[in-house]
């Protein structure tokens, strides 16, 4: 899928080149899920040990091939680079949710957290994708809210890789879920009134909200219904 730039066409309330785009991120956001899946499915077998034992210089080392892949991606977007550099990225993200999903599955009640989590995650993100499509407000005036609100996030999630208390850290796992629903309210606005005219960089952003409010509703729910044999 080659991204197209063109002048757009006014069809009924969405132009041609607006509505090509959220089709193609749609499909595209829908492709990623292969790469995650297949990854998560290798990490789960791998072991982790290494990166729990050293979580500060693993969350370091992360962080740093996270923001690499997302330049290069952002960088080769109008290619078909940008494509396979964007699945890439997908199944490395698939290999880190790996030992999340370890510790989820070794409860009792892993698979029902699981498959709630995932279900948590569909209705959010349908939830705002219909909120953006029904009303048809324009809430690009989040952009510099959110902005603010992920820059406060990272830092509390720095500051309690130190601190390690756990009240934190389920109070920012609930920020990011929140924050990230904003984020897919905000980037499926922008694709419908012409802010955003690349699906790679849209399913991007869509795809790293989608991955945060997932693996934040597993924290949670296993914070509080986990259940151990």
């Amino acid at each position: 899928m080659q991204p197209q730039l063109q002048v757009p066409v006014q069809t009924g309330q969405f132009s041609v080149t607006q509505n090509r785009v959220m089709r193609n991120t749609y499909l595209m956001l829908a492709l990623t899920m292969i790469p995650t899946v297949i990854g998560a499915m290798i990490g789960m077998q791998l072991n982790f040990g290494v990166m729990r034992s050293n979580p500060i210089l693993s969350f370091v080392v992360i962080l740093a091939v996270f923001y690499g892949m997302v330049f290069a991606i952002e960088k080769n977007k109008d290619s078909g680079l940008g494509v396979a550099l964007l699945l890439g990225f997908t199944f490395m993200m698939g290999l880190l949710l790996a030992p999340l999903l370890q510790v989820a599955l070794g409860l009792s009640n892993g698979g029902q957290i699981v498959a709630l989590a995932g279900a948590g995650t569909g209705v959010t993100f349908f939830g705002m994708a219909g909120i953006a499509t029904v009303t048809r407000r324009d809430f690009s005036f989040l952009g510099r809210f959110l902005m603010v609100g992920v820059i406060v996030a990272m830092v509390a999630i720095v500051a309690n890789l130190f601190l390690q208390i756990p009240a934190l850290s389920l109070t920012i796992s609930a920020i990011v879920i929140v924050l990230s629903a904003m984020i897919l309210l905000h980037t499926l606005s922008q694709i419908i009134h012409g802010g955003e005219t690349n699906y790679v960089s849209a399913t991007l952003t869509l795809y790293i909200s989608v991955y945060n409010i997932f693996s934040s509703l597993i924290q949670l729910l296993m914070a509080f219904t986990g259940q151990r044999d």
